[in-house]
């Protein structure tokens, strides 16, 4: 058996081996180096790790809460009752993206003579959305009726400013002249044939610098130019040239860069004081009619009934993307008791579904002293948005005020704003700032207010110089004739038997009467004729008659004065002023009393059916469809959508 002694005599009793001097370390010493080292270690890995989180939280200190839930705390910290129905929705203000804004380079063709000059121009192609919180750099003119509608847009622009948009893509100013060919004879003397190897030597000493003085001129090659090249000597037929030509109908752009769009998930809640239909329901809540109308559908099967009971709550459940706010479920509470839910299925289409998970802004919806319904979250009218969102965007004043004429005749200028009103404009500018000058010229609008779209196109008749804006089956924008001579005017007597205010008997009114204050400015309805200018002996008073196209007249009476300038025979055009309101004649007061007269007889101006604007036809059309196909193209816009007819 071994010892302890023999143990230790086995591994030997010799000192460790030490070296410079060092002696061997005591157990009961502590390593002040390895001490510090632990520390140092730790306190340099817990400031790594604070860093990385930091930097992975991008300074988000803490996480969202349900909007109830922030009411909640709201409501416990401060006495002031701020939570409104709208707070229920997690809906941030609207900001503008700087990806609306494209500056694109465009081939542009203008004529200079008998050359056509194509030249690369600097265009903006703009997205606005006109709730977005958009600040107007400069002061715009206030709203006022009269001035949209007499709005003096000067004469057509010259035609060498922008031009049109041309087929292809240049990378320099190209000029091109179109010759006749002789077809009966020619001056030039003919040469005797040539060998195989004479047309090669002449291709290959003359292929690449075929010029007349300062200008390049085209080749027409019978033969594949690569035939003549080799490897010692490598002829460049395109050496000399200062243009690329594409392909006809070929257009070479950027790729619009994409930004990816993130779904968030809302419940708007739409509490029912009153027995009404669910469609009135949601269309006073902003919602479209078609999208208030298919819901309603569905729910009318499940509900019994096609409208909400007094007490009712109509739960909304939306999913948006970016711009776009897609319906994905809808309940009906009586109280706070589920009655119905709808919700779409993977084909699109609304089935009956099991109650969502409760909400705490269902049991509230009625509850006044803590919530109130906003219109659109305040949203400015549309006209103030329209403004702002242009010059913001860099259009000019009179661009921006071409606009509102051209939507004048569909969109109510006065309305409040929704979030879906969306305004894109295609337009000329100076540089790559993107800014609009006085020279810059509106090409296309495509506008959506509501469930309304208006798309127009810029055309310059090439006959005689004519600048007017399109839809896309080449109908004028404009409206033949305005149905209110005095934008500022009030409506005070229409059309109809009535007692005569002077003569005191039953008599027919064949006109419509606008009062307004003396002197108030009376415009053309439209483009015409003057037919008759002066007193009228028969009650009229200073009266002023204005032929139209196609067998319409309009009769403007009771003028204090007449326009200078506004005499039998001028040309007038619609919103031009031509006289001002008064009380000559058999009068009361001061007021216009208009007619309009069809084919010799007077009609009711406000019921009347009026043609549309002038509308484009054989040549011109097609020459404006071309137009229109480059700018879509350009543009990447869908094709209109075609109606099969039998």
């Amino acid at each position: 058996m071994m010892t302890e002694k023999m143990m230790i005599r086995s591994f030997g009793n010799e000192p460790p081996l030490l070296a410079d001097g060092r002696r061997a370390p005591d157990r009961r010493e502590i390593s002040l180096r390895w001490l510090s080292g632990t520390f140092l270690t730790g306190i340099t890995s817990s400031v790594l790790m604070g860093v990385a989180l930091f930097a992975a939280l991008d300074g988000r200190q803490q996480l969202a809460i349900p909007a109830e839930a922030y009411a909640n705390i709201n409501e416990h910290a401060n006495d002031d009752d701020q939570v409104t129905r709208g707070s229920r929705l997690i809906a941030p203000a609207i900001a503008a993206k700087p990806s609306d804004r494209k500056i694109m380079e465009v081939s542009t063709v203008v004529h200079e003579g008998e050359k056509e000059v194509v030249r690369r121009q600097p265009f903006a192609r703009v997205k606005m959305t006109l709730a977005a919180n958009h600040v107007a750099p400069e002061d715009y003119p206030s709203f006022n009726p009269l001035t949209i509608f007499s709005a003096d847009e000067g004469e057509p622009a010259p035609a060498a400013r922008t031009g049109q948009i041309y087929g292809s893509d240049v990378e320099s100013e190209v000029s091109l002249k179109t010759v006749a060919y002789p077809a009966d004879r020619s001056d030039l003397k003919v040469a005797a044939g040539m060998t195989l190897d004479e047309v090669e030597e002449n291709v290959r000493s003359n292929g690449s610098v075929l010029t007349d003085g300062a200008a390049q001129v085209a080749a027409l090659y019978y033969v594949d130019p690569r035939r003549f090249s080799n490897d010692d000597n490598d002829v460049d037929l395109t050496s000399g040239l200062t243009a690329r030509v594409l392909e006809q109908n070929m257009t070479v752009s950027a790729p619009e860069q994409i930004t990816p769009q993130t779904e968030e998930f809302a419940d708007d809640i739409i509490p029912a004081r009153q027995p009404t239909p669910i469609t009135k329901a949601m269309m006073d809540s902003g919602y479209p009619e078609p999208q208030a109308k298919n819901l309603a559908g569905n729910l009318t099967p499940l509900l019994g009934t096609d409208a909400l009971s007094k007490g009712d709550v109509l739960r909304i459940g939306i999913l948006q993307k970016g711009e776009q706010a897609k319906i994905i479920r809808a309940s009906v509470y009586r109280g706070t008791r589920h009655l119905v839910t709808v919700a779409l299925d993977d084909t699109d289409h609304f089935v009956s579904a099991s109650a969502p998970p409760e909400l705490d802004a269902v049991a509230t919806a009625f509850d006044d002293t803590a919530m109130s319904a906003p219109s659109n979250q305040n949203l400015p009218r549309v006209y103030d948005g329209i403004y702002r969102a242009a010059l913001s965007y860099g259009m000019t004043k009179d661009m921006t005020a071409l606009i509102i004429k051209l939507l004048a005749s569909n969109v109510d200028f006065q309305a409040e704003l929704r979030p879906t009103d969306t305004l894109e404009a295609f337009f000329s500018v100076a540089d790559s700032s993107g800014q609009a000058t006085a020279d810059s010229q509106l090409l296309y609008v495509n506008a959506r207010f509501g469930d309304t779209q208006t798309r127009f196109y810029r055309y310059q008749d090439p006959e005689d110089g004519s600048v007017d804006y399109f839809d896309q089956d080449g109908k004028s924008i404009r409206q033949f004739l305005l149905r209110n001579p005095v934008p500022n005017g009030i409506f005070r007597s229409g059309f109809g038997m009535r007692r005569h205010p002077i003569l005191g008997f039953a008599r027919m009114h064949t006109g419509v009467d606008w009062a307004a204050p003396r002197g108030t400015a009376i415009i053309a309805v439209g483009n015409g004729t003057v037919e008759k200018a002066g007193w009228d002996s028969g009650g009229y008073g200073n009266q002023t008659i204005v032929r139209h196209a196609n067998g319409y007249e309009s009769s403007y009476n009771h003028q204090s004065a007449i326009a200078k300038g506004v005499v039998p025979g001028a040309k007038v055009r619609q919103g031009q002023v031509i006289g001002w309101v008064g009380t000559t004649g058999e009068s009361t007061g001061p007021h216009l009393h208009y007619e309009m007269i069809v084919n010799g007889t007077k009609v009711d101006p406000l019921r009347v059916r009026l043609p549309g604007g002038k509308s484009l036809s054989g040549p011109a059309l097609a020459k404006f469809e071309d137009e229109r196909k480059r700018i879509d193209a350009l543009l990447g816009n869908q094709p209109p959508a075609q109606v099969a007819s039998k």
